[in-house]
């Protein structure tokens, strides 16, 4: 595992913001950590780069431990916090080199390793201007070219789109599933079509625990999502009367094109059952398909709004 996060707690004051959190993240995956405002994400994303110490827990990256005096660790993680940290007045191939010479990379690879980062996250057009003279789109990038540098393992990411027009959160969503080619990545975001835009996989927190955890598939299971079917056919005003009244039907609702078939409990599929209901009452299907649980409507089960 790139990343292990044990029995972490943090409190503040008489407020525990996180309570016994762990989960991991493989190498190569892009996790989610989701929540909504002031749920903990933030300070289990300091912890995990080691700017805050834990009161209890512990947090493990590429198998060495987050503490105090382990620097090396450190170079095994590109972080971009929630309020992106940038040098305003420096141009962004100065600041980018900067940035490389605080990972200890050495003179003789600096130049290159800036090129590189450059091309990877599209700032070639932009990285003869100071960073104050860029968008804040461009300002992400930025971010997310010095939370790379180095080649670090493990990039953690805080929110990494919050206040950017739909144009560059597409652009910044699109750099960071490319990244996730390469590096394991952590993905804070309050955000349910981030996660389904971006993320392998969700820890869902709220109030400082973990509610759920795993694919969306996973987590709609374990909420007892039924698995809704979508269902029409050519022919017009069908009579589903007796399709209502059989066994492995709950109930039948009209939608604009076609109907709504939810499942009685405890059955799973009945796509199949649905087909030669259609097939003995001799109705030409058009559409026969499951509904699929959104992020957001698993996040309204599993965290109710107050």
């Amino acid at each position: 595992m790139s990343v292990v996060i044990d029995s972490v707690t943090k409190t503040f004051g008489p407020q525990k913001a996180l309570d016994s959190v762990s989960f991991k993240v493989s190498e190569g995956e892009v996790v989610g950590f989701l929540g909504p405002n002031g749920a903990g994400k933030s300070t289990m994303m300091k912890i995990a780069t080691g700017y805050l110490i834990a009161d209890a827990g512990e947090v493990t990256i590429c198998g060495q431990k987050i503490t105090p005096d382990n620097t090396d660790v450190r170079k095994l993680i590109g972080y971009l916090p929630e309020h992106n940290p940038l040098y305003l007045e420096m141009y962004v191939r100065e600041y980018l080199e900067m940035v490389g010479k605080l990972y200890y990379i050495s003179s003789k690879d600096i130049k290159r390793e800036v090129e590189a980062v450059i091309e990877r996250t599209g700032l070639g057009a932009e990285c003869h201007k100071k960073i104050g003279a860029l968008s804040k789109g461009y300002r992400q990038r930025v971010g997310i070219a010095q939370a790379i540098i180095g080649k670090p393992k493990v990039i953690i990411l805080d929110e990494p789109t919050t206040g950017l027009d739909p144009n560059q959160i597409v652009d910044i969503r699109n750099l960071i599933k490319d990244l996730g080619r390469e590096h394991s990545v952590i993905l804070s975001t309050h955000i349910m079509q981030e996660v389904e835009a971006i993320c392998d996989r969700i820890v869902l927190i709220d109030h400082g625990q973990i509610r759920a955890e795993g694919t969306p598939a996973e987590i709609s299971a374990m909420v007892g999502g039924k698995q809704v079917v979508e269902i029409a056919f050519e022919e017009q005003n069908v009579d589903l009367s007796v399709l209502s009244e059989m066994a492995f039907v709950d109930h039948i609702i009209n939608t604009a094109d076609g109907y709504e078939v939810y499942p009685a409990d405890g059955v799973d599929d009945i796509r199949p059952m649905l087909f030669r209901y259609a097939v003995e009452n001799k109705l030409t299907l058009v559409k026969l398909s499951r509904v699929v649980n959104s992020m957001e409507d698993l996040f309204h089960r599993l965290i109710p709004s107050k």
